[in-house]
């Protein structure tokens, strides 16, 4: 079994209860931990981020579930200005619900651990991160840990190693200096990586949503011009920091469309112009494919997430139970 130094790495603590603060942070210096920061408030724990990048940050969930939970999702996402979107998360919590989980699960946290907890505990979830840290996936609406449990299930996105520099410091024994070059190394080929996925994956998703659109008495259609809207918005953004001009100017005809939909302009010239630029952007982010693939991946899509719909409206309506069984 390897034995771990964590004299060097940075760890960052967040916790509004000073008493269980100071917990972890003695079980941490019991670990080994030299370099520990806390941050009494989220603010102050965000503020910790921005200014730089820890190699492991604790976080508790009780009391601000939901916000906490929306930072370490934006954090994931590498666009909102941290240095390093990798970073080993672990979220503690006093009680396990299943809301807590799900939310923990979509924020891209590595891990999540009940309190209260023993330092044995604490090591082994830390060291697993060393060890055996999970791959990251890049969806439309996610980064993180691939957390899906069969293996025979196709993977639909790249997977990717993400950066560790707890690990770097912790296992291969890099000086601060040499962990410093390689971190830097990793970082930019990871951002490539998950930026070109984001732009991917979106791309892909506005084509999906386009086609539901089309059917113009969806029940789900504001829902998904919402999305939409925000998902393009998002795109855009990437496609500016990254000078991608002709991505970005796709992406302000579909908002075009999109304005036009929602105030009512001719639905017709809105939907037309939208398809075309959707289509379009999905093709420039992915040009070894071919349009007919694209097509074919995109019917597909919109055919299973319609038959899904069916089959939850069948589900919650006795009438319908009847008519299919």
């Amino acid at each position: 079994m390897p034995k771990f130094n964590y004299e060097t790495a940075n760890t960052l603590v967040y916790d509004p209860v000073a008493l269980h603060c100071d917990a972890t942070r003695a079980v941490l210096h019991t670990l080994g931990f030299h370099n520990v920061a806390t941050a009494p408030t989220l603010g102050e724990f965000n503020d910790s981020l921005l200014k730089g990048a820890p190699d492991l940050i604790l976080c508790e969930a009780m009391g601000a579930e939901v916000e906490l939970c929306d930072l370490i999702q934006s954090l994931r996402q590498g666009t909102s200005g941290y240095p390093n979107p990798f970073l080993v998360v672990i979220i503690t919590a006093w009680e396990k619900t299943h809301t807590l989980v799900k939310r923990v699960l979509n924020s891209g946290a590595d891990d999540l651990i009940l309190r209260p907890f023993s330092t044995n505990l604490l090591r082994q979830h830390i060291d697993s991160h060393i060890e055996r840290r999970k791959q990251f996936v890049v969806t439309h609406d996610y980064v993180g840990p691939d957390r899906r449990s069969d293996p025979a299930r196709a993977s639909t996105g790249e997977l990717f190693q993400p950066p560790n520099s707890l690990k770097m410091k912790a296992l291969d024994g890099f000086s601060v200096a040499a962990v410093h070059t390689r971190l830097s190394r990793e970082l930019r080929t990871a951002k490539d990586t998950l930026n070109a996925q984001k732009l991917r994956r979106g791309g892909f998703h506005i084509c999906v949503l386009w086609r539901l659109l089309q059917k113009a008495d969806d029940a789900d259609a504001d829902v998904n011009l919402t999305e939409l809207a925000n998902l393009t918005q998002s795109i855009a953004k990437r496609c500016r920091a990254a000078e991608f001009d002709a991505a970005t100017r796709l992406c302000e005809s579909i908002l075009a469309a999109v304005e036009g939909l929602q105030f009512g302009g001719d639905r017709n010239a809105a939907m037309r112009d939208l398809g075309q630029a959707a289509l379009n952007l999905n093709q420039l982010f992915q040009p070894e494919k071919s349009k007919s693939s694209h097509q074919k991946a995109i019917e597909e899509t919109v055919a299973m997430i319609r038959a899904r719909s069916v089959g939850c409206s069948s589900a919650d309506n006795p009438a319908l139970k009847a008519e299919s069984a």
